[in-house]
Protein backbone atom coordinates (compact mmCIF):
# COMPACT_ATOMS: atom_id res chain seq x y z
CA UNK A 1 0.00 0.00 0.00
CA UNK A 2 2.83 2.40 0.94
CA UNK A 3 4.65 1.68 -2.33
CA UNK A 4 1.45 2.40 -4.30
CA UNK A 5 0.93 5.64 -2.39
CA UNK A 6 4.51 6.79 -3.06
CA UNK A 7 4.20 5.82 -6.73
CA UNK A 8 0.96 7.79 -7.00
CA UNK A 9 2.55 10.89 -5.51
CA UNK A 10 5.54 10.62 -7.88
CA UNK A 11 3.27 10.27 -10.89
CA UNK A 12 1.21 13.23 -9.76
CA UNK A 13 4.33 15.37 -9.43
CA UNK A 14 5.48 14.32 -12.89
CA UNK A 15 2.13 15.22 -14.42
CA UNK A 16 1.58 18.48 -12.49
CA UNK A 17 3.84 20.83 -14.53
CA UNK A 18 1.98 19.96 -17.72
CA UNK A 19 -1.52 20.67 -16.45
CA UNK A 20 -1.22 24.45 -16.01
CA UNK A 21 -3.13 26.89 -18.17
CA UNK A 22 0.04 28.65 -19.42
CA UNK A 23 3.33 27.25 -20.65
CA UNK A 24 5.04 30.39 -19.31
CA UNK A 25 4.19 30.63 -15.64
CA UNK A 26 5.26 33.90 -14.08
CA UNK A 27 8.11 33.87 -11.57
CA UNK A 28 6.85 33.74 -7.98
CA UNK A 29 8.72 35.52 -5.19
CA UNK A 30 8.61 34.40 -1.59
CA UNK A 31 8.02 37.96 -0.39
CA UNK A 32 5.35 38.86 -2.98
CA UNK A 33 2.33 36.62 -2.44
CA UNK A 34 -1.09 37.00 -4.04
CA UNK A 35 -2.20 39.43 -1.35
CA UNK A 36 0.61 41.92 -2.03
CA UNK A 37 -0.64 45.19 -3.51
CA UNK A 38 1.87 44.98 -6.42
CA UNK A 39 1.60 41.24 -6.98
CA UNK A 40 -0.04 41.45 -10.40
CA UNK A 41 2.39 44.01 -11.81
CA UNK A 42 5.54 42.39 -10.40
CA UNK A 43 4.52 39.00 -11.76
CA UNK A 44 3.83 40.56 -15.16
CA UNK A 45 7.31 42.08 -15.33
CA UNK A 46 8.90 38.90 -14.00
CA UNK A 47 7.30 36.85 -16.78
CA UNK A 48 9.00 39.11 -19.31
CA UNK A 49 12.31 38.91 -17.37
CA UNK A 50 12.17 42.68 -16.94
CA UNK A 51 12.59 42.35 -13.18
CA UNK A 52 14.45 39.69 -11.26
CA UNK A 53 14.98 38.77 -7.64
CA UNK A 54 17.67 37.10 -5.57
CA UNK A 55 17.40 33.79 -3.77
CA UNK A 56 13.68 33.65 -4.48
CA UNK A 57 13.03 37.10 -3.01
CA UNK A 58 12.08 40.34 -4.77
CA UNK A 59 12.60 42.81 -1.90
CA UNK A 60 9.63 45.00 -2.85
CA UNK A 61 10.31 47.64 -0.18
CA UNK A 62 13.93 48.16 -1.19
CA UNK A 63 14.75 51.46 -2.88
CA UNK A 64 15.45 51.43 -6.61
CA UNK A 65 18.94 52.52 -7.65
CA UNK A 66 19.80 54.34 -10.87
CA UNK A 67 21.50 51.19 -12.20
CA UNK A 68 18.41 49.09 -11.47
CA UNK A 69 16.14 51.67 -13.10
CA UNK A 70 18.27 51.70 -16.26
CA UNK A 71 18.25 47.89 -16.37
CA UNK A 72 14.48 47.56 -15.91
CA UNK A 73 13.70 50.20 -18.51
CA UNK A 74 16.30 48.74 -20.86
CA UNK A 75 14.82 45.26 -20.63
CA UNK A 76 11.31 46.64 -21.16
CA UNK A 77 12.39 48.48 -24.32
CA UNK A 78 14.66 45.68 -25.57
CA UNK A 79 17.73 47.91 -25.45
CA UNK A 80 21.16 46.37 -25.82
CA UNK A 81 22.03 44.99 -22.39
CA UNK A 82 25.33 43.37 -23.34
CA UNK A 83 27.97 44.38 -20.81
CA UNK A 84 30.13 47.08 -22.34
CA UNK A 85 32.44 49.98 -21.62
CA UNK A 86 30.51 53.11 -20.67
CA UNK A 87 31.29 56.81 -20.74
CA UNK A 88 31.16 56.95 -16.93
CA UNK A 89 34.18 56.54 -14.69
CA UNK A 90 32.12 54.86 -11.96
CA UNK A 91 30.43 52.23 -14.21
CA UNK A 92 32.82 49.49 -15.29
CA UNK A 93 32.24 47.22 -18.26
CA UNK A 94 31.73 44.38 -15.79
CA UNK A 95 28.75 46.00 -14.10
CA UNK A 96 25.52 44.02 -14.48
CA UNK A 97 23.79 47.12 -15.86
CA UNK A 98 26.61 48.64 -17.93
CA UNK A 99 25.01 47.80 -21.26
CA UNK A 100 21.59 49.07 -20.26
CA UNK A 101 23.06 52.22 -18.72
CA UNK A 102 24.99 53.18 -21.85
CA UNK A 103 22.10 52.22 -24.13
CA UNK A 104 19.64 54.28 -22.07
CA UNK A 105 22.02 57.23 -22.17
CA UNK A 106 22.37 56.87 -25.94
CA UNK A 107 18.62 57.31 -26.40
CA UNK A 108 18.31 60.18 -23.90
CA UNK A 109 16.31 58.26 -21.28
CA UNK A 110 18.82 58.81 -18.50
CA UNK A 111 21.96 60.92 -18.13
CA UNK A 112 25.05 61.23 -16.00
CA UNK A 113 26.49 64.05 -13.93
CA UNK A 114 28.80 66.91 -14.89
CA UNK A 115 31.74 65.30 -13.09
CA UNK A 116 31.64 62.30 -15.45
CA UNK A 117 29.92 59.96 -13.01
CA UNK A 118 26.66 58.07 -13.26
CA UNK A 119 26.24 57.25 -9.55
CA UNK A 120 24.67 53.84 -10.19
CA UNK A 121 23.86 53.16 -6.51
CA UNK A 122 22.07 56.47 -5.95
CA UNK A 123 18.35 55.98 -5.15
CA UNK A 124 15.77 57.14 -7.68
CA UNK A 125 13.05 59.54 -6.51
CA UNK A 126 9.42 59.35 -7.57
CA UNK A 127 9.88 62.50 -9.64
CA UNK A 128 12.92 61.03 -11.40
CA UNK A 129 10.98 57.82 -11.99
CA UNK A 130 8.20 59.80 -13.67
CA UNK A 131 10.66 61.55 -15.96
CA UNK A 132 12.46 58.30 -16.86
CA UNK A 133 9.22 56.53 -17.79
CA UNK A 134 7.99 59.63 -19.63
CA UNK A 135 11.15 59.68 -21.75
CA UNK A 136 11.16 55.92 -22.31
CA UNK A 137 7.57 55.90 -23.56
CA UNK A 138 7.73 59.29 -25.31
CA UNK A 139 4.94 61.07 -23.46
CA UNK A 140 6.49 64.47 -24.12
CA UNK A 141 7.16 65.70 -20.58
CA UNK A 142 9.96 68.20 -20.04
CA UNK A 143 10.15 68.25 -16.22
CA UNK A 144 9.39 66.01 -13.28
CA UNK A 145 6.12 67.88 -12.78
CA UNK A 146 4.88 67.54 -16.36
CA UNK A 147 6.08 63.92 -16.47
CA UNK A 148 4.20 63.11 -13.26
CA UNK A 149 1.06 64.71 -14.72
CA UNK A 150 1.47 62.62 -17.89
CA UNK A 151 1.67 59.42 -15.85
CA UNK A 152 -1.30 60.32 -13.66
CA UNK A 153 -3.48 61.34 -16.62
CA UNK A 154 -2.88 57.93 -18.20
CA UNK A 155 -3.73 56.00 -15.04
CA UNK A 156 -0.11 54.85 -14.64
CA UNK A 157 0.75 56.60 -11.39
CA UNK A 158 -0.95 58.16 -8.39
CA UNK A 159 0.20 60.80 -5.94
CA UNK A 160 0.77 60.00 -2.28
CA UNK A 161 -2.14 62.34 -1.60
CA UNK A 162 -4.65 64.22 -3.81
CA UNK A 163 -2.42 67.30 -3.91
CA UNK A 164 1.06 65.81 -3.57
CA UNK A 165 2.89 63.46 -5.97
CA UNK A 166 5.80 62.95 -3.61
CA UNK A 167 8.42 63.80 -6.23
CA UNK A 168 11.27 64.03 -3.72
CA UNK A 169 10.59 60.69 -2.04
CA UNK A 170 12.72 57.70 -3.01
CA UNK A 171 10.77 55.08 -4.92
CA UNK A 172 10.59 51.40 -3.96
CA UNK A 173 10.99 48.39 -6.22
CA UNK A 174 7.30 47.60 -5.79
CA UNK A 175 6.13 51.07 -6.85
CA UNK A 176 8.58 51.29 -9.75
CA UNK A 177 7.31 47.90 -10.95
CA UNK A 178 3.70 49.03 -10.73
CA UNK A 179 4.29 52.15 -12.78
CA UNK A 180 6.48 50.41 -15.37
CA UNK A 181 4.03 47.52 -15.82
CA UNK A 182 1.15 49.96 -16.31
CA UNK A 183 3.16 51.92 -18.87
CA UNK A 184 3.81 48.71 -20.81
CA UNK A 185 0.35 47.13 -20.59
CA UNK A 186 -2.56 49.55 -20.52
CA UNK A 187 -4.87 46.84 -19.15
CA UNK A 188 -3.08 47.20 -15.81
CA UNK A 189 -3.77 50.94 -15.57
CA UNK A 190 -6.25 52.60 -13.27
CA UNK A 191 -8.24 53.78 -16.30
CA UNK A 192 -7.55 51.10 -18.92
CA UNK A 193 -8.45 52.89 -22.14
CA UNK A 194 -6.32 53.67 -25.21
CA UNK A 195 -7.05 54.76 -28.76
CA UNK A 196 -6.27 52.44 -31.66
CA UNK A 197 -5.43 54.04 -34.97
CA UNK A 198 -3.27 53.66 -38.08
CA UNK A 199 -3.41 51.47 -41.14
CA UNK A 200 -1.23 48.43 -40.58
CA UNK A 201 -1.02 45.05 -42.25
CA UNK A 202 0.79 41.86 -41.24
CA UNK A 203 3.59 41.02 -43.70
CA UNK A 204 4.62 37.66 -42.22
CA UNK A 205 3.07 34.26 -42.90
CA UNK A 206 2.08 33.98 -39.25
CA UNK A 207 2.67 36.69 -36.65
CA UNK A 208 2.53 35.75 -32.97
CA UNK A 209 0.52 37.99 -30.65
CA UNK A 210 1.84 38.07 -27.08
CA UNK A 211 0.84 39.41 -23.68
CA UNK A 212 3.98 41.56 -23.45
CA UNK A 213 6.70 43.14 -25.60
CA UNK A 214 9.14 40.25 -25.97
CA UNK A 215 9.24 36.56 -26.80
CA UNK A 216 9.45 35.87 -23.07
CA UNK A 217 5.73 36.61 -22.82
CA UNK A 218 2.97 34.10 -23.49
CA UNK A 219 1.56 33.72 -26.97
CA UNK A 220 -2.18 34.39 -27.08
CA UNK A 221 -2.71 33.74 -30.77
CA UNK A 222 -1.39 34.55 -34.23
CA UNK A 223 -2.31 36.75 -37.17
CA UNK A 224 -2.10 35.58 -40.76
CA UNK A 225 -0.43 37.50 -43.56
CA UNK A 226 -2.51 40.40 -44.81
CA UNK A 227 -4.49 40.82 -41.59
CA UNK A 228 -5.39 44.46 -40.95
CA UNK A 229 -4.62 45.84 -37.49
CA UNK A 230 -4.69 49.19 -35.70
CA UNK A 231 -2.06 50.27 -33.18
CA UNK A 232 -2.34 51.94 -29.78
CA UNK A 233 1.33 52.52 -28.86
CA UNK A 234 4.84 51.13 -29.08
CA UNK A 235 7.15 49.67 -26.43
CA UNK A 236 10.60 49.58 -27.95
CA UNK A 237 10.31 47.63 -31.18
CA UNK A 238 6.99 46.01 -30.19
CA UNK A 239 3.55 47.43 -30.94
CA UNK A 240 0.29 46.96 -29.08
CA UNK A 241 -2.25 46.20 -31.81
CA UNK A 242 -5.86 45.18 -32.25
CA UNK A 243 -7.42 43.13 -35.02
CA UNK A 244 -11.01 42.01 -35.39
CA UNK A 245 -10.23 39.00 -33.20
CA UNK A 246 -7.01 39.59 -31.22
CA UNK A 247 -5.38 42.28 -29.12
CA UNK A 248 -1.82 42.27 -27.84
CA UNK A 249 1.86 42.88 -28.62
CA UNK A 250 3.55 42.07 -31.94
CA UNK A 251 7.02 42.78 -33.29
CA UNK A 252 6.87 45.86 -35.52
CA UNK A 253 9.31 44.31 -38.03
CA UNK A 254 6.41 42.25 -39.36
CA UNK A 255 3.99 45.12 -39.86
CA UNK A 256 3.58 47.23 -42.96
CA UNK A 257 2.01 50.68 -42.92
CA UNK A 258 1.97 53.70 -40.64
CA UNK A 259 1.12 54.38 -37.02
CA UNK A 260 2.23 56.70 -34.24
CA UNK A 261 5.36 55.10 -32.78
CA UNK A 262 5.20 56.96 -29.50
CA UNK A 263 2.59 57.81 -26.90
CA UNK A 264 3.22 61.53 -26.74
CA UNK A 265 1.34 64.42 -28.30
CA UNK A 266 -0.31 63.81 -31.65
CA UNK A 267 2.27 63.76 -34.42
CA UNK A 268 5.28 63.40 -32.15
CA UNK A 269 8.00 61.00 -33.20
CA UNK A 270 11.12 61.90 -31.25
CA UNK A 271 12.35 60.57 -27.92
CA UNK A 272 11.55 63.92 -26.30
CA UNK A 273 8.20 64.42 -28.00
CA UNK A 274 9.47 67.50 -29.83
CA UNK A 275 9.84 66.31 -33.40
CA UNK A 276 6.63 67.04 -35.24
CA UNK A 277 5.20 65.36 -38.30
CA UNK A 278 5.76 68.58 -40.29
CA UNK A 279 9.54 68.14 -40.09
CA UNK A 280 10.63 66.91 -43.56
CA UNK A 281 13.16 64.59 -41.91
CA UNK A 282 10.30 62.65 -40.30
CA UNK A 283 9.23 61.48 -43.75
CA UNK A 284 12.56 59.72 -44.33
CA UNK A 285 12.55 56.01 -43.50
CA UNK A 286 15.99 54.50 -42.86
CA UNK A 287 16.33 50.71 -42.81
CA UNK A 288 19.42 49.25 -41.12
CA UNK A 289 20.22 45.64 -41.95
CA UNK A 290 22.55 43.69 -39.61
CA UNK A 291 23.80 40.84 -41.81
CA UNK A 292 23.47 37.14 -41.05
CA UNK A 293 21.95 35.99 -37.72
CA UNK A 294 20.52 32.89 -36.09
CA UNK A 295 21.78 29.73 -37.79
CA UNK A 296 23.99 31.85 -40.07
CA UNK A 297 26.95 33.21 -38.04
CA UNK A 298 28.60 34.85 -41.04
CA UNK A 299 32.39 35.11 -41.05
CA UNK A 300 34.29 33.96 -37.94
CA UNK A 301 37.70 35.09 -36.77
CA UNK A 302 39.50 34.46 -33.48
CA UNK A 303 36.26 33.14 -31.98
CA UNK A 304 34.29 36.26 -32.93
CA UNK A 305 31.17 35.85 -35.07
CA UNK A 306 30.17 38.39 -37.70
CA UNK A 307 26.47 38.20 -36.78
CA UNK A 308 27.25 39.39 -33.24
CA UNK A 309 29.46 42.28 -34.31
CA UNK A 310 27.04 43.67 -36.88
CA UNK A 311 23.94 43.33 -34.70
CA UNK A 312 25.57 45.23 -31.87
CA UNK A 313 26.73 47.93 -34.30
CA UNK A 314 23.26 48.20 -35.86
CA UNK A 315 21.62 48.58 -32.45
CA UNK A 316 24.04 51.39 -31.70
CA UNK A 317 23.05 53.10 -34.97
CA UNK A 318 19.42 52.69 -33.90
CA UNK A 319 20.18 54.36 -30.59
CA UNK A 320 21.52 57.37 -32.47
CA UNK A 321 18.60 57.49 -34.89
CA UNK A 322 16.18 57.46 -31.94
CA UNK A 323 17.38 60.99 -31.11
CA UNK A 324 16.34 62.30 -34.53
CA UNK A 325 13.08 62.96 -36.41
CA UNK A 326 13.99 60.18 -38.89
CA UNK A 327 11.81 57.11 -39.10
CA UNK A 328 13.82 53.91 -38.94
CA UNK A 329 13.58 50.13 -38.85
CA UNK A 330 16.05 47.29 -38.33
CA UNK A 331 15.61 44.08 -40.30
CA UNK A 332 16.50 42.23 -37.10
CA UNK A 333 17.13 43.30 -33.51
CA UNK A 334 17.86 39.87 -32.08
CA UNK A 335 19.93 36.84 -33.06
CA UNK A 336 17.42 35.71 -35.69
CA UNK A 337 17.91 34.25 -39.15
CA UNK A 338 16.27 36.31 -41.90
CA UNK A 339 16.64 35.38 -45.56
CA UNK A 340 18.02 37.84 -48.10
CA UNK A 341 14.66 38.17 -49.81
CA UNK A 342 12.96 38.87 -46.47
CA UNK A 343 15.44 41.66 -45.78
CA UNK A 344 14.60 43.27 -49.10
CA UNK A 345 10.88 42.82 -48.42
CA UNK A 346 11.17 44.52 -45.04
CA UNK A 347 12.82 47.54 -46.65
CA UNK A 348 10.29 47.74 -49.47
CA UNK A 349 7.32 47.28 -47.15
CA UNK A 350 8.65 50.02 -44.91
CA UNK A 351 8.92 52.27 -47.97
CA UNK A 352 12.53 52.91 -47.07
CA UNK A 353 14.29 55.95 -48.44
CA UNK A 354 17.72 54.43 -47.82
CA UNK A 355 18.93 50.92 -46.93
CA UNK A 356 22.23 50.16 -45.17
CA UNK A 357 23.46 46.60 -44.71
CA UNK A 358 26.23 46.11 -42.14
CA UNK A 359 28.77 43.29 -42.46
CA UNK A 360 32.30 42.20 -41.55
CA UNK A 361 34.72 40.78 -44.13
CA UNK A 362 37.12 37.83 -44.23
CA UNK A 363 39.89 36.65 -46.57
CA UNK A 364 42.26 34.11 -45.07
CA UNK A 365 43.61 36.68 -42.64
CA UNK A 366 45.67 38.37 -45.34
CA UNK A 367 43.43 41.38 -46.04
CA UNK A 368 42.38 44.26 -43.84
CA UNK A 369 40.40 47.48 -44.00
CA UNK A 370 36.95 48.95 -44.57
CA UNK A 371 34.99 49.05 -47.83
CA UNK A 372 31.46 49.95 -48.88
CA UNK A 373 29.49 48.64 -51.87
CA UNK A 374 26.64 49.86 -54.07
CA UNK A 375 25.05 48.18 -57.08
CA UNK A 376 25.83 50.03 -60.30
CA UNK A 377 22.96 49.21 -62.64
CA UNK A 378 19.96 51.38 -63.40
CA UNK A 379 18.22 48.33 -64.88
CA UNK A 380 17.95 46.72 -61.43
CA UNK A 381 18.14 49.66 -59.04
CA UNK A 382 17.43 53.05 -60.64
CA UNK A 383 18.87 54.81 -57.60
CA UNK A 384 22.46 53.74 -58.24
CA UNK A 385 23.78 57.30 -58.29
CA UNK A 386 22.27 58.05 -54.87
CA UNK A 387 23.51 54.65 -53.74
CA UNK A 388 27.03 55.64 -54.73
CA UNK A 389 26.66 58.97 -52.93
CA UNK A 390 25.44 57.23 -49.75
CA UNK A 391 28.23 54.65 -49.98
CA UNK A 392 30.83 57.38 -50.39
CA UNK A 393 29.62 59.36 -47.39
CA UNK A 394 29.51 56.30 -45.13
CA UNK A 395 32.87 54.95 -46.36
CA UNK A 396 34.61 58.28 -45.76
CA UNK A 397 33.29 58.44 -42.21
CA UNK A 398 34.02 54.79 -41.41
CA UNK A 399 37.59 54.78 -42.69
CA UNK A 400 38.35 57.89 -40.66
CA UNK A 401 36.61 56.76 -37.48
CA UNK A 402 37.83 53.15 -37.48
CA UNK A 403 41.38 54.12 -38.51
CA UNK A 404 41.45 51.15 -40.85
CA UNK A 405 42.81 50.78 -44.36
CA UNK A 406 40.49 52.63 -46.74
CA UNK A 407 39.55 50.08 -49.38
CA UNK A 408 37.16 52.53 -50.99
CA UNK A 409 33.70 52.47 -52.56
CA UNK A 410 33.02 49.60 -54.97
CA UNK A 411 30.34 48.07 -57.17
CA UNK A 412 29.00 44.90 -55.57
CA UNK A 413 26.55 42.33 -56.88
CA UNK A 414 24.90 41.55 -53.54
CA UNK A 415 21.24 40.53 -53.31
CA UNK A 416 20.18 43.06 -50.69
CA UNK A 417 21.50 46.05 -52.66
CA UNK A 418 20.77 44.64 -56.13
CA UNK A 419 17.12 43.80 -55.51
CA UNK A 420 16.16 46.85 -53.48
CA UNK A 421 14.25 49.78 -54.96
CA UNK A 422 15.87 52.65 -53.04
CA UNK A 423 19.43 53.92 -52.47
CA UNK A 424 21.08 50.85 -50.95
CA UNK A 425 24.60 50.11 -49.73
CA UNK A 426 26.48 47.31 -48.01
CA UNK A 427 29.40 48.22 -45.78
CA UNK A 428 32.15 45.90 -44.57
CA UNK A 429 33.45 47.27 -41.26
CA UNK A 430 36.68 45.32 -41.35
CA UNK A 431 38.18 41.86 -41.80
CA UNK A 432 37.18 39.69 -38.86
CA UNK A 433 39.95 37.17 -39.60
CA UNK A 434 42.67 39.84 -39.53
CA UNK A 435 44.05 40.36 -36.02
CA UNK A 436 44.39 44.12 -36.37
CA UNK A 437 40.81 44.58 -37.60
CA UNK A 438 39.46 41.91 -35.26
CA UNK A 439 40.78 43.76 -32.21
CA UNK A 440 38.56 46.68 -33.19
CA UNK A 441 35.51 44.64 -34.19
CA UNK A 442 35.46 42.87 -30.81
CA UNK A 443 35.68 46.18 -28.92
CA UNK A 444 32.45 47.86 -27.81
CA UNK A 445 34.19 51.23 -27.98
CA UNK A 446 35.25 50.72 -31.60
CA UNK A 447 31.80 49.39 -32.57
CA UNK A 448 30.37 52.60 -31.11
CA UNK A 449 32.77 54.55 -33.34
CA UNK A 450 31.56 52.51 -36.33
CA UNK A 451 27.91 53.22 -35.46
CA UNK A 452 28.60 56.92 -35.10
CA UNK A 453 30.41 56.93 -38.45
CA UNK A 454 27.43 55.28 -40.18
CA UNK A 455 25.11 57.78 -38.52
CA UNK A 456 27.27 60.71 -39.61
CA UNK A 457 27.45 59.25 -43.12
CA UNK A 458 23.65 59.27 -43.23
CA UNK A 459 23.61 62.92 -42.18
CA UNK A 460 26.29 63.78 -44.76
CA UNK A 461 24.17 62.10 -47.44
CA UNK A 462 21.01 64.00 -46.56
CA UNK A 463 22.98 67.23 -46.25
CA UNK A 464 24.24 66.67 -49.80
CA UNK A 465 20.64 66.10 -50.85
CA UNK A 466 19.72 69.55 -49.53
CA UNK A 467 18.07 68.72 -46.19
CA UNK A 468 18.84 70.67 -43.04
CA UNK A 469 20.47 68.18 -40.67
CA UNK A 470 22.93 70.55 -39.02
CA UNK A 471 21.49 70.23 -35.52
CA UNK A 472 21.60 66.43 -35.66
CA UNK A 473 25.40 66.36 -35.76
CA UNK A 474 25.30 67.37 -32.09
CA UNK A 475 23.64 64.08 -31.08
CA UNK A 476 27.03 62.39 -30.75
Amino acid sequence: MLRKLVLGIVLALLILPFTGTSSKAAVSFLDVDSSHRAHKEIDYLAEGQIVTGSGGYFFPSKQVTRAEAAAMLGRALNLNGTKMATQFKDVSSGSFASGYIQSAVNVNIISGYSDGTFRPEKPVTRGEMALLIDRAFKYGGTSTTSAANNLMSRGIAQGISPNHFGSNLNITRADFSVFLARAINYNLRLNPTVTFSGDLEVNADSLNVRTGPSVNYSKIGSLSQGTKVAAAYSVGNWVYVKSSQLEGFVNEAYLEGTHSSGQGPSGSNGSDGSNGANDPLSTKMIVIDPGHGGKDPGAIGFGLQEKTVVLDTALRVKNLLEKTPFSYKLTRETDTFISLSERVAIAKNAKANIFISIHANSFNGSAKGTETYYYHSAAKNPYWEDSKLLATKIQNRLAEAMQTSDRGVKHGDFHVIRENSMPAVLTELGFIDNKQDNDKLKSAAWRQKAAEAIYLGILDYYKAKGLNVTALYNNI
